[in-house]
């Protein structure tokens, strides 16, 4: 039976991959690729040769069809553009329905954003709340964070640099002056880790470039004293 091989890349360096990973991209009959230019990019650095097809946001309809089709027949590996395939991008949905089809689907872990921002941030790491890329729109970034507002756990978040600064403003407004990490460009050659409070890293990053992944104190009870204190 074809196996489905969710396999994860690089978040940046391209040296951020597993060797079993490099051996099944190049075994594999064809790589579904939420971004087949950093993909191609990746095969390149390896002289790896293997087909690929675009599995994005914008084809995942046109193309789940096909790839189901295509492994009745074929081992197929997803990824994602950087990262563990599945996480905040359409790759669930082929994983979804390949385990609807009864397709053996294998993951082969390595780089994780989520993880990596996590473990470097300085809070605890012992339970966590993960709640993606942050809402667009002014008002519906405001009502997840009120969500979680009272969440112990630590939180982690995605954003990019141009709505930085509002999403910053909002954390601040929604949880108060908390301790933070702000991880930007991880594993890539101007990666920065900023640890401080909200109100520090809406100082920081005045002018922001790359990508950026947010880890947030959750509201403890040493949070709330700390907040009685100042």
């Amino acid at each position: 039976m074809p196996v489905l091989y969710v396999i994860a890349t690089p978040i940046g360096n391209l040296e951020d991959i597993s060797l079993r990973a490099l051996r099944l991209l190049g075994e594999v009959k064809l790589i579904a690729a939420e971004d087949t230019r950093t993909t191609r990019h990746l095969l390149t650095a390896y002289d790896i040769r293997t087909p690929l097809t675009s599995y994005h946001e914008h084809s995942r309809k046109a193309k789940l069809d096909y790839l189901l089709g295509y492994l009745q027949k074929e081992d197929v590996a997803l990824v994602s553009e950087a990262g563990m395939p599945g996480l905040s991008d359409p790759g669930y949905e082929l994983i979804g329905a390949a385990i609807g089809r009864g397709i053996t689907v294998v993951p082969i872990p390595g780089a994780s954003a989520v993880i990596t921002a996590l473990v470097v941030s300085g809070l605890p790491t012992d339970q966590f709340v993960y709640i993606g890329f942050l809402p667009r729109r002014k008002g519906s970034r405001q009502r997840l964070l009120s969500s979680v507002a009272d969440e112990p756990r630590t939180i982690v978040a995605f954003e990019t640099p141009h709505r930085l600064g509002e999403a910053l403003s909002d954390i601040e407004e929604m949880f108060g002056n908390r301790r933070l990490s702000v991880c930007c460009e991880l594993t890539k050659v101007h990666e920065e880790i900023f640890r401080g409070r909200v109100s520090e890293a809406r100082e920081h990053f005045t002018e922001p470039r790359g990508e950026f992944s947010l880890v947030v104190e959750g509201r403890t009870r040493a949070w709330l004293k700390s907040q009685e204190r100042s």
